[in-house]
């Protein structure tokens, strides 16, 4: 493909990075939630024993406290009893310290359940102490299971996100690829999908235990003292209106974060994956402005990010601390006048401290839910990307392919405002050779990407045995194809694995063919030379093998495969002269009875080629055999006089 020109296409294009802007918009938080929240509820029998157990732990922690009021109140209840004990009743005692004017400690004691003499009933006591360790044990078991299936929800969420990842990036268009750096990927793939699972593992079940506590004990706060409940629901307002607005505040920071994160793997992935020719160019410098650009904004958008969602909790405790001494004060004046006891201002405020903790666990929650939402609307992202057309329903299919392929009309471009190709045609018969030749940019891997249907045709159609490709599955019409790039790839396994690599599903090839081939493309001369021969590990770098030798390789993973049609794109172009003879004579072999395409600029290597293609901006200006097109002296002429004319 003409890459410079593809490049230039591109919308977004930008050098080292993702085509995504850091903080381009800020992030839909609760529509996000709800996606994420959705993959939870996959599994809706485990999401409901979650609710249910918080429902009830949640509810069990609230009864505690008034429990304990109880207790307290069973205490001095028992103590003023003995203090009256010299009263018949209790309401002559209150009747005799108001005549001697105690109408205070009198107010004090009428709330009060007391008789005189009675003394402490330490049965109920017994009875309300063994209650309350009895709920705080039961609530104890509650939140282990809750925790317990909460980490198994998540552990299945991630897995089904993981899933659909994969698939989804199977289903992608090569040119989102184009338009996307390979850290930017992994990025969303590793980091912000690590990032989303542990938001839910660490605030799951802690968030919807802390929203239902909040509601309980609120409850038995006006069960047990209306009056002072609506002091303390004073800061339960002020926290709803301040948590949304810091976490607005704080979210597009969140956002810029992940983004530049992103874009910060991008390039580190493209520096240290090219860091020979860094090296080569002297650009270190310039790499680490670059990577100290792209650190600064990723340090800038953490820092503000973390000062906004972090000034949540000092606030909230404040807050907290504030109402503790408000609901003290008024507690015991009230308990002065007679209005309540020292057991249900225990309990009230016991309660205030029970929902501020709720609140300020779901205050330091917003932060990492903030990140988390982030990061998943970066993954959502991905997951929305447009798909490759579907072929599932492709009406057609190939059975004997002789490798007749013939462009009929086609017109297409990478960006619809730059066309590249504009009216088409060709024709390349079974057994033939067709080679294609012209400058950079002029179109010619186009044509390969056309005919593998990486990109799909605007108009015109491109057919195989009279077939329109596009009524073909793709993975039909690819079986069918063998490739050798100019840019090599090897994955991670032993030689012999990256040779067969190609072979098709449910082809076998004997240890004799398998040598044969080896041979012929010179493979086995230097495999032969290494530490454990065809088993010996390499990866894409292949730090072990020279660039030649991964050309031969992949040459030989072609042979291997045995297509109908071969593709040969510049597939001598890192190999010396010498081996290239050899190469050229196993290739002249592997092409007869196939339709090979081969783009080259070495014209020595296509002289022998049935058919000569000559391409300018898209177009074929030129078409014939070697010695015609020299005789025309033409584009082609001029092209071959310049790789061979002497000075």
């Amino acid at each position: 493909m003409a890459k410079n020109q593809r490049a230039n296409q591109r919308p977004g294009f930008m050098r080292g990075g993702a085509a995504s802007v850091p903080g381009e918009k800020a992030t839909n938080f609760f529509v996000t939630f709800r996606r994420i929240f959705s993959f939870l509820l996959r599994d809706k029998l485990r999401v409901f024993i979650v609710i249910l157990s918080a429902c009830a732990a949640s509810f069990l922690a609230a009864c505690g406290p008034k429990l304990i009021g109880n207790i307290v109140n069973e205490i001095f209840d028992g103590i003023a009893s003995k203090m009256i004990a010299s009263f018949p009743t209790k309401e002559a005692a209150l009747t005799i310290l108001r005549a001697h004017g105690q109408e205070q400690i009198a107010d004090m004691l009428s709330p009060m359940n007391i008789t005189p003499g009675a003394g402490i009933n330490w049965n109920n006591i017994y009875y309300l102490c063994l209650l309350t360790l009895g709920i705080y044990i039961i609530q104890f078991c509650l939140n282990w299971i809750s925790g317990w299936i909460t980490t198994r929800l998540v552990a299945r969420t991630g897995r089904d996100l993981r899933d659909k990842i994969e698939k989804k990036l199977w289903r992608l268009p090569l040119n989102y690829f184009d338009n996307t750096t390979i850290g930017e990927v992994l990025s969303k793939t590793t980091n912000d999908l690590d990032n989303i699972t542990q938001t839910l593992q660490q605030s799951f079940s802690q968030l919807i235990s802390s929203a239902l506590m909040v509601v309980f004990v609120i409850t038995m706060m006006f069960f047990t003292s209306p009056f002072l409940s609506v002091i303390a629901l004073g800061t339960v307002i002020i926290s709803f209106i301040i948590i949304p607005f810091v976490a607005k505040k704080a979210q597009p920071h969140f956002q810029t974060q992940w983004n530049t994160t992103g874009k910060l793997n991008g390039h580190i992935e493209q520096i240290f994956t090219g860091h020979v020719l860094v090296k080569s160019f002297n650009y270190e410098s310039d790499a680490f402005a670059e990577f100290e650009m792209e650190n600064n904004k990723l340090f800038k958008s953490s820092l503000l990010a973390q000062i906004w969602s972090g000034s949540i909790m000092p606030f909230m405790n404040f807050i907290t601390n504030f109402n503790y001494v408000l609901l003290a004060l008024v507690g015991g004046i009230r308990v002065l006048w007679g209005m309540m006891t020292i057991g249900d201002v225990q309990t009230v405020i016991m309660y205030s401290r029970q929902y501020s903790q709720p609140l300020a666990q779901i205050s330091s929650m917003v932060n990492m839910w903030q990140s988390g939402m982030a990061s998943a609307e970066r993954v959502f992202e991905l997951l929305d990307a447009d798909e490759e057309i579907s072929d599932i329903k492709a009406s057609k299919k190939l059975l004997d392919v002789k490798g007749d392929l013939e462009f009929k009309n086609v017109k297409f471009s990478y960006d619809e405002n730059i066309p590249l190709i504009s009216n088409l045609s060709l024709k390349a018969e079974s057994g033939k050779t067709v080679a294609i030749v012209g400058p950079t940019g002029a179109g010619k891997t186009t044509l390969v990407n056309l005919i593998m249907r990486f990109y799909d045709v605007d108009s015109g159609e491109v057919d195989l045995e009279n077939i329109n490709i596009k009524d073909l599955q793709r993975s039909n019409l690819r079986k069918n194809i063998g490739m050798v790039l100019q840019d090599t790839w090897l994955f991670h396994g032993t030689v012999k694995e990256n040779l067969l690599y190609g072979l098709p599903e449910g082809k076998t090839i004997t240890d004799k063919e398998f040598e044969k081939i080896v041979q012929q493309t010179h493979v086995d001369d230097f495999v032969r030379h290494l530490p454990n021969g065809y088993d010996t590990v390499i990866d894409n770098e292949a730090n072990a093998i020279s660039a030649g030798e991964k050309q031969l390789l992949t040459i030989a993973r072609a042979f291997i495969s045995d297509p109908t049609i071969l593709i040969l794109d510049e597939a001598t172009s890192s190999v010396d002269t010498r081996t290239e003879v050899h190469i050229q004579a196993a290739m002249n072999k592997l092409r007869e009875s196939r339709t090979s395409f081969v783009i080259a600029h070495r014209l020595s290597t296509i002289r022998d080629a049935d058919t000569i293609l000559v391409m300018e901006h898209g177009d074929i200006i030129e078409q014939g055999s070697h010695n015609d097109l020299v005789a025309q002296n033409g584009a082609y002429a001029r092209l071959y006089n310049s790789q061979f004319s002497e000075d």
